[in-house]
């Protein structure tokens, strides 16, 4: 009997990307969101988070268990009497264990419409996830939905693998730095050889949501908002960033071009009210270079965190052991949505180059120039498949025959327990 294709489910902090193996886009994109009705009904977002305790649908089948919306229709029902919002992953990390049960159920039954006891499955992790949080994802899966087998990959991996559809790449290797940025977080992680140097991972606080919130602000303060209606206007922002932004070379000559040909670089942005139908058009302006700006810049949007993206790369491969470096700076690759701007590749690459050649510089200098260094190759990979690059990695690792024999399946489980996920397994390494 043939085995039907397994499920790549990656679940991030705004959006999960949800599909079959094979496939080169996931089968369904949706908000990281569910409604609830009930007592406990209320919004988890923004505000101090909640621990929950685990539960399992299985044992408590209810109305109320039953009675909620995920993805887009929670956010449509958000409004209605009686629901509440809530996000159950927060920064990566799944906040609320119940509230993602309840999301993977539907997940799986309501939009891939398959029966979980006939697929294996392909989940994502974010770095330095917890081995307890393995356990009772792995609980959750084969004691509630009691599916054939369970592959949890680390994120930076897959999309280390997905960069392989990029025409630049030629080794297919596993080693690299990862810069995954989406909607809630951004992480800097590197790899070796399938391995996340886990001592050397750092965090930024600039992601998509914050890219929205600055491109919000900025048209408020130049007036242009004030033709939206109040709750369409965190949508228009989002859809200016994703339509009109783009990464410049340098900003002062940007605001240059800008202020002296207007009609030739400011955009025109059509948008409609989503109850009444009223048509409102805004100009879209220096919005377009400074959204993305944040990232080389981040002391423009706030100053709680002041350090540039190119800077935080090259701490990152500086604290990686010195026999993987070159290999680190060689094979630099973008994943999630927030790495699409136009031009942001190129512009990492350029500051990223002139951090190395100026320690390089400096190194040549202190020797009185008896040493001097052949040079580093910076190359940051962009691709066709970056948007989705976390899930299609994986879609194209559980392609792989060998991929079963790397599953956790149920008789494993059924005779070891939710501990046989605490320990990672690589694909073509040893556990």
């Amino acid at each position: 009997m043939s085995l039907l294709a397994p499920i790549i489910c990656d679940n991030g902090t705004g959006y999960s990307k949800v599909g079959f193996a094979g496939n080169s886009d996931p089968s369904f994109v949706f908000p990281t969101a569910i409604a609830t009705r009930g007592p406990a009904a209320q919004s988890n977002r923004p505000g101090p988070a909640v621990p929950s305790k685990p539960g399992h649908l299985a044992t408590k089948r209810g109305v109320e268990d039953l009675d909620f919306f995920i993805g887009d229709e929670a956010l449509a029902n958000a409004q209605t009497p009686g629901y509440g919002i809530n996000y159950p992953i927060r920064h990566g990390q799944i906040d609320n264990w119940d509230y993602m049960e309840r999301y993977w159920e539907q997940t799986i039954f309501k939009y891939l419409r398959a029966e979980p006891e006939d697929h294996y499955f392909l989940l994502t992790e974010p770095p330095l996830n917890a081995p307890e949080n393995r356990e009772q994802t792995a609980e959750i899966f084969f004691e509630s939905f009691n599916i054939k087998g369970l592959y949890i990959a680390v994120q930076a991996v897959l999309a280390l693998a997905a960069s392989w559809s990029s025409n630049r790449v030629t080794d297919r290797t596993l080693t690299g730095t990862v810069i995954d940025s989406g909607d809630g977080v951004t992480h800097v992680i590197p790899c070796a050889e399938g391995y996340v140097i886990g001592s050397a991972i750092k965090h930024i606080p600039i992601a998509g949501r914050d890219i929205t919130q600055f491109v919000l602000n900025l048209m408020r303060e130049r007036g242009e908002m004030a033709s939206v209606p109040p709750e369409d206007q965190l949508r228009v922002a989002g859809k200016v960033k994703e339509q009109y932004s783009y990464v410049c070379q340098d900003i002062v000559r940007e605001f240059r071009k800008y202020d002296q040909e207007p009609y030739k670089y400011f955009a025109r942005y059509e948008g409609e009210h989503t109850v009444t139908g009223r048509k409102y058009e805004i100009d879209v302006g220096y919005e377009r270079f400074l959204a993305p700006e944040i990232f080389f810049n981040p002391e423009i949007y706030s100053s709680d965190f002041l350090t540039p993206l190119p800077e935080i790369v090259d701490g990152v491969i500086q604290q990686s052991p010195i026999d993987v470096r070159r290999g680190l700076y060689k094979n630099i690759v973008l994943s999630g949505g927030s790495t699409m701007f136009q031009h942001f590749g190129n512009r990492l690459k350029r500051d990223l180059k002139q951090i190395v050649d100026s320690r390089l510089d400096a190194s040549a200098a202190a020797s009185g120039s008896q040493l001097r260094s052949s040079g580093v190759d910076v190359e940051v990979i962009s691709h066709k498949r970056q948007r989705y690059a976390v899930w299609f990695g994986g879609s194209l690792m559980a392609s792989l025959p060998e991929f079963y024999s790397f599953c956790h399946t149920k008789a494993q489980y059924d005779e070891i327990g939710p501990s046989i996920c605490r320990r990672y397994q690589i694909f073509g390494s040893a556990t």
